[in-house]
């Protein structure tokens, strides 16, 4: 099945970010969320991160007019009856999913594919809440959507041949590369980087090297784009943390055992960027 309309539930940053990609690729979208300040405010910043296209010259004024056309904004559930294709990129909770997802599934039809945008829990599990599994799929997207090329698409057990290519398909078109992940707590990429960036915790806490000399290191020596401890203020220590007690828990290997200064610094409300201070302070 070729999918033409899409439906995503969530307006914040990722949310936003997939329904621009969508709209500029040519889809129809519907993005939804709680309330009418949320919706607004995620068309406003697809329509900053389009004029960021525009000057640097990747995308025309037509275009950004085309795209915003091409996004309806709603705070009803009832706007997705129809859509080929919808995706929740909700706040990473597996209660909240499970919420939207329900209704997700009472509304759209059963020939409707339905995708989460999780970075971490079981598609397999979401899945054996809806009323047709085969239909459900993992479609992880990459913070920020717009910028960054990779999707990883989940196949819970249930998830059929069909789903599966419609969605590796839509992926292409919009202009990603997918990679095909079999369902397991943090699939493919954050399985590997999650890991790395909580043994940069135990380096620091161990006091080997300032975090400054870390990511200094791990940029010049392995060429990363920013270093581990930069990037989890980036991606918020509580959702590092979070992460790292889904692997413990599901995998019983005390290799993934959260660093006991990571806790320490989300409970002390150091969580990044977002805050203002993680392992590095930021001017508000």
């Amino acid at each position: 099945m070729k999918i033409e309309s899409v439906g995503v539930i969530g307006a914040g940053t990722m949310g936003n970010g997939i329904a621009q990609v969508c709209a500029v690729a040519g889809l129809d979208v519907v993005m939804v969320d709680i309330n009418e300040a949320a919706v607004q405010r995620g068309l406003d910043q697809i329509s900053k991160s389009l004029d960021r296209l525009i000057k640097k010259e990747t995308l025309t004024a037509d275009g950004k007019a085309a795209a915003l056309k091409r996004i309806k904004g709603s705070t009803s559930y009832a706007d997705l009856k129809g859509l080929g294709f919808v995706i929740e990129a909700a706040t990473e909770n597996q209660a909240v999913k499970e919420k939207i997802l329900k209704q997700v599934d009472e509304i759209v039809s059963k020939d409707t594919i339905i995708a989460t945008n999780t970075s971490s829990l079981s598609i397999t599990k979401l899945a054996a809440l809806d009323s047709n599994p085969g239909r459900f799929i993992g479609m992880h997207f990459f913070n920020p959507p717009p910028l960054m090329a990779l999707v990883e698409v989940i196949r819970g057990l249930q998830t059929s041949d069909a789903t599966h290519a419609a969605i590796i398909d839509m992926a292409k078109r919009v202009g990603k590369e997918p990679i095909t992940v079999k369902n397991s707590p943090g699939f493919v990429v954050n399985r590997i980087l999650l890991p790395m960036i909580n043994e940069a915790f135990f380096v620091l806490s161990e006091g080997l090297a300032s975090p400054e000399d870390i990511d200094a290191g791990m940029k010049l020596g392995c060429n990363q784009p920013i270093g581990p401890l930069a990037l989890a203020d980036l991606i918020g220590l509580d959702t590092c943390l979070a992460v790292m007690e889904v692997y413990f828990e599901n995998f019983s290997d005390s290799k993934y055992r959260p660093c006991p200064l990571l806790r320490e610094m989300v409970a002390a409300g150091y969580l990044g960027r977002k805050t203002g201070r993680g392992v590095y302070t930021y001017d508000q």
